[in-house]
């Protein structure tokens, strides 16, 4: 089929599932809000933290496997390409996701940190391993879906898991039973929305098709879910980094500033969709040289359009970000306009980088995705320790210069000649080409 044929109707397919998927990413962030405010309005500041520490350590761990979303739909989308299905390669990925998720879940039952963490409660913790298993199951549904440009489905599953959690909130608000652990059930039962979808996503899988063994693909997903671990240290996992380096400060204005920060992040938690996009789209343009030299163009056009909306929002954030953060949270949280400024410069800048590194993921460079959030959370941690200052100022210096400077190197990586081809069957790819 000739070139001019193919050209509308992709044009078409690209319009409807931009729409679609949109759409479906407009309504999660919507349910996401509810849920996040209405836990700020239901509990006391006391159980509010620790209901935020589960909150970041639930989702801190669905970001650290979100590589599996991205690596599934590679697999898919390559499988697509001649016909077929993803086979072993996939089970075996999702299997070293569960086992990552239990071994993180299982060590929060550990007493000391139980304790420090929540109180010595328990069942937190189990709370977290079964959210975290089943999270690892979603994520690998999610990619083959959106790998076999199955958008219908895959939009559906993006609602789905907020929306059980909002769901499940609604009753317990209803019946007064909300508490810390009743509204940590509400936030894992999310996690279990792929069960919905497990019969369009087996139609998508043959489990025996072979291909990368189980040592090629832990090395892979090991690396991904690493280099994912260190993003969410500075996404949904901040409060934390801060609290174990920049310790202390004025605890009603870190505390604000950690009000602002879980509002404003929450988007970036549904970033994971919009990557799983990605490559497959990245898969299909690199067959060509012409489709890799409109690639490096459209990656670059990007990235300089996300600094002017960078700077656009913090200008923003210095104006209007006090008021909006006192008119969600509650008048309680007082935050200053800088600080506003250099969280909303910050989150504007994650999401762009997070693409490209979908990008070195659609090319299993996955050596390049750790070496790029190494450099952004080690830059952060640095920071938060070395600079002068009280508590705030430090955080949010680090929390806007971490992504910058990690813009310049993932950019910097993707914009290289890039491979000549996109394979899920050759081993070692991630570590030579990178």
């Amino acid at each position: 089929m000739s070139a001019e044929v193919e050209t509308p109707a992709a044009a078409r397919s690209g319009r409807t599932t931009a729409g679609s998927l949109g759409g479906s990413l407009i309504v999660s962030i919507g349910l996401g809000y509810v849920l996040t405010v209405a836990c700020q309005r239901l509990l006391s500041p006391q159980d509010y933290a620790v209901f935020v520490t589960f909150w970041g350590l639930v989702m801190g761990l669905g970001s650290t496997l979100s590589p599996l979303e991205q690596e599934l739909s590679r697999q898919s989308a390559v499988a697509a390409l001649t016909g077929g299905r993803a086979g072993r390669p996939a089970l075996r990925a999702v299997a070293v996701g569960m086992l990552v998720a239990a071994a993180f879940s299982l060590a929060l039952l550990i007493p000391p940190v139980n304790e420090k963490l929540f109180g010595g409660d328990w069942s937190l913790a189990l709370i977290v391993l079964c959210g975290g298993v089943a999270f690892a199951c979603q994520f690998g549904t999610r990619g083959l879906l959106i790998g076999q440009h199955k958008v219908k489905a895959f939009s559906l599953l993006v609602v789905a898991e907020p929306a059980i959690r909002a769901l499940v909130l609604g009753v317990l608000f209803v019946s007064v039973a909300y508490n810390v652990v009743s509204l940590a059930i509400a936030v894992a039962a999310g996690s279990f929305a792929w069960l919905l979808f497990a019969r369009p996503a087996r139609q998508l899988l043959d489990p025996h098709v072979e291909g990368d063994g189980w040592g090629v693909t832990g090395r892979r997903m090991g690396m991904l879910l690493v280099g994912a671990a260190l993003t969410a240290a500075v996404i949904t996992g901040y409060p934390a980094l801060v609290g174990l380096l920049a310790p202390g400060g004025d605890r009603d204005r870190v505390g604000a500033l950690f009000a602002a920060l879980v509002i404003a992040r929450l988007p970036l938690t549904l970033i994971g969709p919009v990557q799983s996009l990605a490559v497959p789209f990245v898969v299909r343009l690199s067959v060509t040289e012409e489709g890799r030299h409109k690639l490096r163009r459209v990656l670059a056009l990007g990235a300089a359009a996300s600094l002017v909306l960078a700077a656009l929002g913090a200008l923003v954030g210095l104006w209007l970000g006090p008021w909006a953060v006192r008119f969600v949270s509650g008048p309680k949280y007082d935050i200053d306009g800088w600080s506003v400024a250099g969280l909303v410069w910050s989150s504007v800048l994650l999401v762009p980088m997070q693409l490209l590194t979908a990008v070195l993921v659609a090319r299993t460079q996955a050596r390049l995705v750790l070496v790029t959030w190494a450099i952004v959370t080690g830059t952060a941690s640095l920071l938060l320790v070395l600079l002068p200052g009280e508590t705030v100022f430090r955080a949010v210096v680090a929390l806007a210069a971490a992504p910058t400077l990690g813009l310049a190197v993932v950019l910097a990586f993707v914009l290289r000649k890039a491979p000549e081809s996109v394979s899920g069957t050759t081993p070692g790819t991630g570590g030579t080409s990178s």
